[in-house]
C-alpha cells in the first residue's frame, strides 16, 4: 500500500497493517533532538526505509506532537518508536538484545571516519545528536564508528534529518 502526504495525514493503521510491513534491521536513535521538523523528518526517512524502529531519547519530543505530526505527515503513526531517558541506556537495551548490531553515531569528531570510508553490516543503529552539541560524549564512548558528512561549503553542519538520510542511504544501499 502507497499513500500519498494527504492519506497519510489522516490514516490510522491498524495492527495487521502494521504487523505487514516487512521492515530492515535499521534502528535510528535520536539523543536529545529538539527540532520537531527534525523529528517528524526522521519519522519520514523511517517510513522510507522500512527501518525497524525510531528511539527517542533524552529531551526528544514524543508523539503525539501537532508538530511533530505537521513534518511527519502521518508516518509516525506507521513506524515502530519507543522512548528512552538517554541515548545510552537505549544503545545498552538494543545491544543486550539485538545479535551483531553495529553502532554509527554521525557527529564531528577527530576519531570519525569519512562518509566514503563508512562501512557497517545491518543490523545497524545510527545515533544522531543534538543540533548544537551533537552526540554525547558518553554515546560517543559507546559506539563501533563515528562518522563524519564532509563539508565543503563556509557551514559547518547540516540539518539532523539529512546527515541522518545521508547515512542511512549509504549504509543500506
Amino acid at each position: 500500500m502507497k499513500l500519498d502526504a494527504k492519506q497519510l495525514r489522516v490514516t490510522k493503521p491498524s495492527e495487521g497493517e502494521l504487523a505487514g510491513i516487512r521492515r530492515k534491521p535499521v534502528y535510528i536513535v535520536l539523543d536529545n533532538v529538539m527540532d520537531t521538523y527534525n523529528i517528524g523528518s526522521i519519522f519520514r526517512l523511517a517510513d522510507a526505509v522500512a527501518a525497524q524502529e525510531v528511539i527517542l531519547c533524552g529531551g526528544t519530543e514524543t508523539p503525539p506532537s501537532s508538530r511533530i505530526h505537521k513534518a511527519a505527515v502521518g508516518t509516525e503513526e506507521w513506524i515502530l518508536w519507543r522512548y528512552f531517558s538517554s541515548a545510552k541506556e537505549a544503545l545498552e537495551d538494543l545491544r543486550c538484545t539485538i545479535r551483531d548490531l553495529r553502532m554509527v553515531a554521525v557527529e564531528q569528531d577527530p576519531r570519525a571516519v569519512g562518509l566514503s570510508e563508512l562501512r557497517a553490516d545491518l543490523p545497524v543503529a545510527v545515533v544522531l545528536g543534538h543540533e548544537t552539541n551533537g552526540v554525547s560524549k558518553e554515546v560517543l564512548e559507546m559506539v563501533d564508528t563515528i562518522v563524519e558528512i564532509p563539508m565543503w561549503g563556509v557551514n559547518k553542519s547540516l540539518n539532523v534529518h539529512v546527515s541522518a538520510a545521508i547515512v542511512v542511504y549509504k549504509l543500506m544501499i
